[in-house]
């Protein structure tokens, strides 16, 4: 793990990670790829995303503390920490908030069935 990283530095990104989910989860149905840090890519499928982080698809057990990178279509890495992996799906905070206009174009891309739509 990066002893620089501190994801709680950042008190937006605190808040917006908290129990109470002070960001809005939202189900989704999104193919992408995740690679754990000192690893390959592997294909996933995102469940849930919000502006602090993800839930996916991860059949091999990743362990709480890894540093991962999420790749969703037509998008850079995004760096993310495994928060829990548990029966094939994994939870990850990502290390900086996606920013609200991004996440809201994915949602209007990906309205929980996979199918990408064009914004016009």
């Amino acid at each position: 793990m990066d002893k620089d990283w501190d994801p709680y530095a950042n008190e937006a990104y605190f808040q917006a990670t908290q129990e109470d989910r002070c960001a809005p989860r939202s189900k989704v149905n999104i193919p992408a790829s995740l690679r754990a840090s000192g690893s390959k890519s592997f294909h996933t499928v995102v469940h849930d995303l919000s502006l602090g982080g993800f839930s996916a698809t991860a059949l091999n057990r990743m362990h709480v503390g890894t540093i991962c990178w999420l790749t969703l279509p037509g998008l850079e890495s995004q760096q993310a920490e495994v928060v829990w992996w548990l029966r094939g799906q994994v939870g990850c905070a990502f290390a900086n908030l996606l920013s609200p206009i991004v996440y809201d174009n994915i949602l209007l891309r990906y309205r929980g069935d996979g199918v990408y739509r064009p914004v016009a």
